[in-house]
């Protein structure tokens, strides 16, 4: 019997003067666009997991403020369950740092420039956040579990 074990992964919607914040980086030879978003890393919590995220993908401090979202996607080409937790939050300030080594560019994209970038999109998750964002959809963080496994 083969045991399923889902992907957990956390992402952040970060929205400035009406931009998003997206980064460009490389999965399996294609240029896509994605949230800054990544896996947990062992005894992390959910919201230290997307801290951490935020700051190796783009350099920017992030405080997530609200749960947009919890989402289920299969990558069907590797018959992965991905299991994504969407922060919104603010933005602290930089700090002087190389970017993760898989991170091409950073962009600043309104939701028509997004839209239109459509087919550069990593999953359907990445509108999916966006769209749910722009309609209001921030839960209190306190849901979550602040305790470490």
């Amino acid at each position: 019997m083969t045991v399923w074990r889902p992907s957990a992964t956390v992402a952040a919607v970060i929205e400035r003067d009406g931009r998003f914040l997206l980064v460009e980086e490389l999965q399996d030879g294609r240029r896509v666009l994605n949230q800054p978003a990544g896996h947990l890393d062992p005894g992390e919590t959910i919201i230290d997991a997307c801290v951490r995220e935020v700051l190796e993908e783009t350099a920017h401090r992030f405080q997530p403020t609200a749960l947009v979202g919890i989402y289920r996607w299969v990558y069907a080409p590797a018959d992965v369950t991905f299991i994504r937790f969407c922060f919104s939050g603010k933005l602290l300030g930089t700090v002087e740092q190389a970017l993760d080594q898989e991170i091409l560019a950073l962009h600043w994209l309104t939701p028509v420039e997004l839209r239109a970038r459509a087919s550069m999109h990593r999953s359907p998750l990445v509108q999916q956040c966006v769209d749910d964002y722009a309609a209001g959809r921030n839960f209190p963080i306190e849901v979550l579990s602040k305790t470490h496994g």
